[in-house]
C-alpha cells in the first residue's frame, strides 16, 4: 500500500465495531486507513423504495396493498448495530419471491399469466427473523 499510495485506493468496509476492531488489531492500519466515512441506515421509505427497484428489476409488480404491507414490516423491524439495510430488503424480496412461487404452484385450474410476475401482500413474510438467526436465505 505505501509503494503505491498515489495511485491505490483500498476501502475496507464493515459493521463500526468490528471494523474498529480491525484497524485496532495491527499499529500499522489505522494509519493507513486516515478517513472514516459512516453511512447511516437506509429510512423506511428509502428501504420500501429499494425493494420495489429490486422487485422490478427481476420482473415483478407490486399488486394494490403490497407496499402498505411492506412498509409496515420494515417499520416493525428493529435497527440494532448489525442491521444489513439493503441486504435485509433484498433477503425479504427473496423470501416474498419464494412464498409467491408457493401460492401459484399451488393454486387448481388456471391462473392468468400476469399472476407469475405479480408479488402480493400475502407474498410478504409475516415477520423477518432477527439479523442474528441469519436473516432469509434464497431457499425458503
Amino acid at each position: 500500500m505505501e509503494e503505491h499510495r498515489g495511485d491505490l485506493v483500498v476501502i475496507a468496509a464493515g459493521y463500526k465495531t468490528e471494523m474498529d476492531r480491525f484497524v485496532k488489531a495491527n499499529p500499522g492500519l489505522e494509519s493507513r486507513f486516515p478517513k472514516v466515512l459512516h453511512f447511516p441506515d437506509y429510512s423506511d421509505d428509502e428501504l420500501v423504495a429499494i425493494f420495489e427497484f429490486m422487485a422490478g428489476e427481476d420482473g415483478f409488480v407490486l399488486a394494490p396493498g403490497t407496499t402498505d404491507a411492506l412498509r409496515a414490516l420494515v417499520a416493525g423491524h428493529p435497527r440494532g448495530d448489525t442491521f444489513g439495510n439493503a441486504r435485509f430488503v433484498r433477503n425479504l424480496l427473496e423470501a416474498a419471491i419464494s412464498r409467491q412461487a408457493r401460492r401459484i404452484t399451488s393454486v387448481e385450474g388456471e391462473l392468468p399469466p400476469a399472476e407469475a410476475g405479480t408479488l402480493r401482500p400475502e407474498d410478504l413474510p409475516e415477520a423477518p427473523p432477527a439479523e442474528r438467526d441469519g436473516g432469509y436465505g434464497p431457499y425458503l
